[in-house]
């Protein structure tokens, strides 16, 4: 397959898998309004190139949370890769690992975070959703700094699972040969038990997701853990400050891929409040919509020190393994260099709001 873009790797991707499983990678929540604004919302933008800079080089390597990267293009977290390939996030960790990319591993992965870590030669964040057995929760934490993983990603935007109609009129539910299997099984029941006019994905939220979260809740997992924590569901500048008085290390400006509050902001939309609620030296995050590497330039000029792509990394997962998801980074890489030069602003350091201006 010869892929010039990341379209080209989505088709062959729908091409080899099953349509229920196409629409769960695929699907938003209600009429996935927002799922289609992440997208429109970096059409709205457009970039003001300087010239007679010398771009003779290009640097995109940055270091986050103490970690160095080679690229600002990182994987988000998904859960149940084997859906996609039999190697799952083993292959999706060698791929970001050869790309100097930074991967952050889903709780429901469906390899082990030990196979994940000795897999990866890049960073590894672990993220978690907050369940009502903390038992769970804690355990994950202690292995997860016992393999290596670098931070703590706790997705704060899922009380509850968004109506994802997709799954729902599919019926879908998680094949008894794919498992999240870092979690009790007791746990994870209802992911596979398939219904009509439901999905198990919501009926296993609807019994394990605790909806009590809030902000003091952050003490008991920073009681547990050295790691930093980085909060993923942040869209508004009050939350983002007050996710800095609560000490977190991060936060990560996403709508969930569009599959939560349908309707809800677009994350590039939400990243200049974002950026400006936060102190200067706290790093800011993007997901969502992310397509290009100019997509990922326009983001890092809004204030993002990194973007993480979802969808593409499993794309690429289903066409080709380890290989498929390297050569979607190596695209996405090459898109920024070719950016960052014909900008004429060659580092990410030179990325800034005076790069990017709103279509009238």
């Amino acid at each position: 397959m010869d892929a010039l873009e990341l379209s080209d790797f989505e088709r062959a991707a729908r091409a080899e898998l099953p349509a229920a499983t196409w629409d769960f990678v695929q699907g938003g929540s209600g009429a996935e309004r927002t799922l289609a604004a992440n997208r429109a919302r970096f059409a709205h933008c457009r970039l003001r190139p300087r010239t007679m800079v010398d771009v003779s080089t290009t640097d995109q390597r940055l270091t986050l949370l103490g970690s160095p990267l080679e690229t600002p293009i990182g994987i988000a977290p998904m859960a149940y890769h084997q859906l996609l390939h039999p190697e799952g996030e083993v292959a999706t960790a060698r791929a970001a690992g050869r790309a100097g990319a930074l991967m952050v591993a889903g709780i429901f992965a469906s390899r082990t975070l030990e196979s994940i870590a000795a897999a990866a030669t890049g960073p590894l964040w672990l993220q978690l959703y907050w369940l009502r057995r903390r038992d769970v929760l804690a355990a994950l934490v202690e292995r997860a700094e016992s393999a290596g993983y670098r931070a703590l990603v706790l997705t704060v935007d899922a009380p509850r699972i968004g109506r994802r109609l997709r799954d729902a009129r599919n019926g879908f539910a998680i094949p008894p040969h794919v498992r999240a299997v870092n979690v009790d099984q007791a746990v994870m029941a209802a992911s596979h038990r398939a219904a009509h006019g439901s999905s198990g994905i919501a009926d296993h939220a609807r019994e394990q997701f605790d909806p009590t979260l809030t902000w003091a809740d952050l003490a008991w997992l920073r009681e547990r853990t050295a790691l930093p924590i980085v909060l993923k569901g942040v869209l508004t500048a009050e939350d983002a400050r007050l996710a800095a008085e609560h000490g977190v290390d991060a936060v990560l400006v996403s709508n969930h891929g569009g599959r939560q509050l349908d309707g809800a902001l677009p994350s590039l939309a939400a990243l200049p409040e974002v950026a400006a609620a936060v102190p200067p030296n706290l790093p800011v995050l993007l997901d969502g919509g992310v397509r290009t590497g100019t997509d990922a330039a326009l983001a890092i000029a809004l204030g993002a020190r990194a973007v993480l792509i979802g969808r593409p990394a499993l794309w690429g997962l289903a066409v080709d393994g380890e290989d498929g998801v390297a050569r979607v980074l190596d695209l996405l890489k090459s898109e920024l260099d070719d950016t960052l030069a014909l900008l004429g602003r060659p580092r990410l350091a030179d990325l800034d709001p005076t790069a990017v201006t709103p279509l009238p």
